[in-house]
């Protein structure tokens, strides 16, 4: 396999410790001193964006040399392949990486049903991505992760975490990437235009399931790793891949394979970069500091475990609904703001230097609007909306356990009925004084009903916020190397949504933490059309390449 890169994104002067200088069929060939020709000073005959086509059914165009791959001219021999860059254009970039994609996505990997056929398919994944990682050179460990126990008695495998790495040279940085390769259900009735499982291009957007939520982030990491692999050229640092396959039920054994790992597999890790989320904006790619914890909550209010029916029994009962309804409603107002006493006591104050970074954001809300089919948001300005969906706390009901749903008019009355609702938790908010205050809270309103039911409140999961030194140098790398692949500074945001192994990352290994996504923010992670546009993918794989380089540099 060559790397094949584009000239239209321009790798520039910036980019790499490598020199390069470009011949008059557009091929950059090794040269000295150490720096990186820039398309833009190309002086070689004709425009390399339109030579090197590869042969169609005819064969090679002429001026190739039989024994080398369509895209490489006459005039470079075998053995300096090793010490060029291959310059290409974009619909011969990507051939092989999309081909990989194709193979990955139609693996039907979800790990949220717990479905023997489905388990087998996750560990299908995990050889194929062990395989690919071998297959660069690289030191794979299977980590057998044990089984899932399931409510019924039953035990599910839980697919083995890959644990790899290429390098060991203690006078390079070590960099550890995480990803997985588990994805949400997907069926074609669900409402899918394509089949989920068939990687299908529209308008240079790759549609299918796993596209953007993980596979190809994951896949765009390899094929930087390939660039230099398939040149014969030294990583200009030490690469470590962490990839699971549960992360969509929860990373289930993952939290316990850090810990374990901590003086040996995570010992020489300086950077941890994770790529599970997305920009903020179509074209503007950004670096992620930030996301909220989650403190997730059930109620549950009972008369009996039977339903009542409500021409024998209503109006001479207090109803669990109706008191249910009650205890959600006093949670939140109409502005979104929480009404549990002291929420928002803890939350740290906005600085003027945090004000700044939402200001430089590239976020235009009537896109953003349109694109989320909302009718109007709460807040009005940019700033504000970004705050109240990163740095401050919100507050979803998501669901009542035990009511009547189904069409139809069913005259019921519940006997037992069980709330759901989250808290998305920001810093410096306590999680245990969060637990207090709501339970408190909802004691207060429920004993002003007077109800003769029975009420518990429990909090069933809790994660903790996670927040980033952008001054680190890894951050530091990223910013310069998407400032050379895009030619623009990159969107400083955080995210509304809660990544834990972030968290984990940072507690046990205490090393730097940074989120480089890769996808757009119309992606559509987990709905029906979930995508990724060729564009992303293809200067994502770019990203990553020029990231290592520049970590180097830094280190």
């Amino acid at each position: 396999m060559f790397p094949l890169l584009s000239p239209e994104c321009g790798f520039s002067a910036q980019q790499a410790s490598l020199q390069f200088s470009v011949c008059p069929h557009g091929v950059l060939r090794h040269g000295s001193p150490l720096t990186l020709s820039s398309w833009r000073d190309h002086k070689g005959g004709g425009d390399p964006r339109l030579l090197y086509e590869p042969g169609g059914a005819e064969g090679p165009r002429p001026g190739f040399r039989g024994g080398l791959p369509p895209t490489v001219p006459s005039c470079i021999d075998q053995p300096s392949l090793a010490s060029g860059l291959l310059v290409t254009p974009p619909a011969v970039i990507c051939q092989l990486g999309l081909q990989t994609l194709k193979e990955w996505v139609a693996v039907e990997s979800d790990s949220v049903q717990p479905v023997l056929r489905l388990r087998r398919e996750l560990l299908r994944m995990t050889d194929l991505a062990a395989d690919r990682l071998r297959n660069l050179g690289a030191h794979v460990d299977l980590v057998d992760a044990g089984f899932q126990q399931l409510p019924d008695g039953q035990s599910l495998p839980i697919p083995p975490i890959i644990l790899a790495a290429l390098g060991n040279d203690p006078k390079k940085p070590t960099v550890c990437f995480y990803g997985h390769l588990d994805v949400q259900p997907a069926r074609r009735e669900d409402g899918w235009v394509t089949d989920p499982h068939t990687l299908t291009e529209v308008d240079g957007k790759l549609y299918g399931r796993g596209t953007t939520d993980n596979k190809g982030p994951v896949l765009a990491w390899i094929n930087a790793v390939s660039t230099f692999r398939a040149l014969d050229e030294d990583l200009p640092v030490n690469v470590k891949f962490v990839i699971e396959g549960m992360e969509e039920a929860g990373s289930l054994a993952l939290e316990e394979l850090v810990q374990k790992e901590k003086a040996g597999f995570f010992s020489s890790v300086d950077y941890i970069v994770i790529s599970d989320n997305l920009w903020v904006s179509r074209r503007t790619p950004a670096l992620t500091w930030g996301t909220r914890g989650n403190s997730y909550f059930i109620v549950e209010v009972k008369c009996r475990d039977q339903d009542f029916h409500s021409g024998t029994f209503g109006g001479i009962l207090n109803e669990p609904m109706a008191d249910l309804v009650a205890l959600l409603g006093s949670l939140v107002d109409s502005s979104g703001r929480i009404l549990i006493p002291g929420i928002y006591d803890h939350v740290a104050p906005v600085t003027e230097e945090e004000k700044r970074t939402y200001e430089a954001i590239d976020l235009d809300l009537e896109e953003y609007r349109n694109s989320s089919q909302v009718k109007k948001f709460l807040f009005d300005t940019k700033e504000e909306l970004l705050m109240h969906l990163w740095r401050y706390p919100s507050l979803s009901i998501h669901g009542i356990e035990g009511a009547f749903h189904e069409p139809g008019a069913k005259t019921v009355i519940p006997g037992r009925v069980i709330g759901k609702f989250s808290i998305r938790l920001v810093p410096h908010m306590n999680m245990s004084v969060v637990e207090k205050q709501v339970k408190q809270h909802l004691d207060y309103i429920f004993s002003k009903r007077n109800s003769s039911n029975q009420m518990t409140v429990s909090m069933t999961l809790g994660l903790h916020p996670w927040v980033a030194n952008i001054r680190d140098n890894q951050y530091l790398a990223a910013k310069r190397a998407i400032k050379t692949v895009f030619g623009t500074e990159p969107d400083m945001i955080r995210d509304g949504s809660t990544i834990p192994i972030a968290r984990i990352f940072q507690d046990t290994i205490q090393k730097s933490v940074m989120m480089l996504p890769l996808g757009a923010v119309d992606d559509g992670e987990h709905s029906q059309k979930e995508k990724i546009n060729r564009w992303n993918y293809i200067e994502g794989s770019k990203l990553f390449a020029a990231f290592f380089l520049e970590m180097a540099k830094l280190h």
